[in-house]
């Protein structure tokens, strides 16, 4: 259950594949007789410095994982010098997970029915120590993700959201004929959510808010327009509309329209340095990664995650001097073809 709850998409999984298939259609035009004796994979996000472009993505549920869960997740970013994005649905308490960590944390929020309870969630969260706000958009119903529906997913008893007090917020209990977590989402979060509730968190967040689930160039416009301090491409990682573009296809519009006024982020499909090249070739300052994380963590807990980071840098260097590119900056829309 946990194996099909990780690795699924939603309905026939075409936009899960497309992620993956979109990188691999794009070629990198490399440059030659390039001095690349001396390199950095360094970046900078939001005044913050990383070691690398590439952020922990929000996914719920790490101790289905491992027994450490979101704790050793959090340590192996510190290790790396990046930051992990908190999920809303994860089994740790907030505060615990900051504690747990020298690297900076920040938050992705869905938004409750119960306006008090994600107010009192949006306080917590900021009072533990988080450095920013992910605001999820692209799931007002969760996506039809039928190995969930089969397995009739739900939460061991053991486990549960542990940053959630509300009535019946804690707990993704066993559905008769479907998933559990569809039934949460359907009974607890809000699928009236619109422009003016990003005023509303953004007006009460006194943290940065990015926007998280944008396929299009005029949604992105009016994320900064109505208080978004940036902006990540996602389609969910597949997992909600089967049949959206793949986020690497949607990112070059998006980046034309902001025109680098804020942080432009990009989740889905990345699993090689190669892919981080040609994401920030189109105008990504980052990105996040998600599922291979969840692998390395069931491997080896922190030391897995760790692991899994140090691959992806120590590709990206390689990919960097293959590219003719000392430094990120180096990385120039020309570079993809």
């Amino acid at each position: 259950m946990a194996w099909d709850y990780y690795r699924s998409g939603a309905c026939d999984e075409l936009t899960l594949a497309r992620n993956e298939r979109a990188f691999d259609a794009l070629c990198l035009r490399y440059r030659v007789l390039v001095d690349v004796s001396t390199r950095s994979t360094a970046c900078s996000l939001l005044g913050r410095s990383l070691a690398l472009p590439v952020l922990i993505a929000p996914t719920a549920f790490h101790r289905l994982a491992h027994p450490d869960g979101e704790l050793a997740t959090a340590r192996a970013a510190a290790e790396a010098g990046t930051i992990m994005v908190l999920s809303t649905l994860s089994n740790t308490r907030v505060e615990d997970v900051v504690a747990a960590t020298t690297a900076d944390l920040w938050f992705q929020l869905y938004v409750y029915r119960d306006r008090g309870a994600t107010r009192a969630l949006v306080e917590r969260v900021r009072a533990a120590g988080c450095k920013a706000l992910v605001l999820t958009v692209d799931a007002p119903l969760l996506g039809r993700r039928e190995r969930d529906v089969r397995n009739g997913f739900a939460l061991p008893a053991s486990l549960s959201i542990a940053n959630m007090h509300a009535e019946g917020a804690r707990h993704v209990r066993a559905e008769d004929g479907g998933s559990g977590l569809a039934a949460y989402f359907a009974q607890l979060l809000d699928p009236s959510l619109t422009f003016a509730d990003l005023d509303w968190l953004a007006s009460i967040a006194q943290l940065p808010v990015l926007v998280k689930g944008v396929v299009r160039a005029d949604d992105a416009e009016r994320a900064l327009e109505h208080g978004a301090a940036g902006v990540i491409v996602s389609n969910h990682g597949g997992r909600q509309l089967d049949g959206s573009p793949a986020t690497i296809e949607a990112l070059p519009a998006i980046a034309e329209q902001l025109a680098g006024r804020a942080p432009l982020l990009l989740d889905g499909g990345i699993r090689r340095g190669t892919d981080v090249v040609k994401a920030l070739a189109l105008g990504a300052h980052a990105v996040l990664l998600g599922r291979p994380i969840l692998w390395g963590l069931a491997v080896n807990g922190q030391r897995g995650v760790a692991d899994v980071l140090g691959l992806l840098q120590r590709e990206l260097d390689l990919a960097l001097a293959l590219c003719g590119c000392p430094t990120l900056a180096h990385i120039t829309r020309d570079l993809v073809g």
